[in-house]
């Protein structure tokens, strides 16, 4: 029932929304998993989706979803009645910014600067006008490499930066990974808080290097009728790719509904954990706990009790999992 999942969320009577990208719908289900509804459809009309991101609750019990081509963002009521679409508007023309979290009315958006390997982050109000921007950061590090015909391409820097952005509580959260340090910006813009956390940096091996290549042709063999020739072309690709002088210190941050903030602790490669291990910041930046979620499991939100999420098996058919959160324990338990 449920193809190419880009999100979802839960309203507060129970009832999760699920952005399925496949149908470009939105699909309204029960808390035992009865599908209800569906809202919207693929199209060019007002109401309509060409292909859906995002989804997440907004002010007067409403749902906001946004979708690419034109860069709406489509808000329904509970009931799923259309009310309206926007986009973010950068001067005079449409387009440019692209959302990457929604959050009590406000929009974030992160989008390439001139300047090379950084991007700008910017905070929207729900009508599309910019509030506020929280500057240029450093972003994914790229690197010039030749291939045997003597064809350039920018790759990204193997195992290299990335810059990680989310909402905790009413703050805005903006960070390189190259260290343990979480940077956290008021609405107005202003750095509010820094938090570190010790943090020993690793440098990768051959054998990483190794598993870097192998996952990356994995996406190149899963292909059918590649020539042998190309094949090998995409792994001496690969093999030329430089690497960054240490592993990203994490790998990702989520804001939850009391204000606390999950981080993503990184995963070495060729070192699986059972699941994916996140430390939990309470709202003043302290480390309260660390929590260990099931390793297939794509988190898209996390509420006072529960976790919200994704999970495909081996035969890539997806579910959405509704799990249970003891925060005394620091313990999760599921069903779909």
């Amino acid at each position: 029932m449920l193809d190419q999942i880009a999100d979802a969320t839960r309203l507060g009577d129970g009832r999760v929304v699920v952005a399925n990208a496949g149908s470009a719908e939105l699909r309204v289900f029960d808390p035992s998993g009865q599908h209800l509804a569906t809202w919207g459809r693929a199209g060019e009309g007002p109401s309509d989706f060409s292909r859906l991101v995002h989804v997440e609750t907004w002010p007067g019990d409403s749902i906001a979803a946004w979708y690419t081509g034109s860069a709406g963002i489509a808000v329904y009521d509970g009931q799923g009645r259309f009310g309206r679409t926007f986009a973010l508007r950068n001067g005079e023309s449409v387009g440019g910014p692209r959302p990457v979290g929604m959050a009590a009315g406000s929009i974030l958006s992160v989008r390439p600067d001139d300047e090379a390997d950084s991007a700008i982050v910017e905070i929207w109000d729900g009508d599309g006008v910019l509030s506020v921007s929280l500057g240029t950061h450093p972003a994914v590090e790229r690197v010039a490499i030749t291939d045997g015909r003597g064809a350039q391409y920018n790759e990204p820097l193997g195992y290299g930066r990335q810059l990680v952005t989310g909402f905790w509580g009413d703050l805005v959260v903006v960070s390189p990974t190259t260290h343990y340090e979480i940077h956290a910006f008021r609405g107005d813009g202003g750095l509010h808080r820094v938090v570190r956390r010790n943090h020993v940096l690793r440098s990768p091996s051959e054998a990483h290097r190794e598993a870097y290549v192998e996952e990356g042709m994995a996406h190149i063999l899963a292909t059918p009728g590649l020539p042998e020739q190309m094949v090998e072309m995409a792994r001496t690709q690969f093999h030329r790719i430089p690497f960054a002088d240490y592993f990203p210190a994490f790998s990702s941050v989520l804001g939850d509904a009391t204000g606390h903030l999950w981080v993503q602790e990184y995963e070495y490669p060729g070192e699986d954990r059972p699941g994916t291990l996140w430390t939990v910041f309470d709202p003043e930046g302290h480390v309260l706990r660390f929590v260990e979620t099931p390793e297939k499991l794509q988190i898209y939100e996390i509420g006072e009790d529960y976790i919200l999420g994704r999970v495909a098996d081996e035969l890539g058919v997806e579910s959405i999992q509704l799990w249970s959160l003891d925060r005394s324990e620091g313990t999760a338990s599921g069903t779909q």
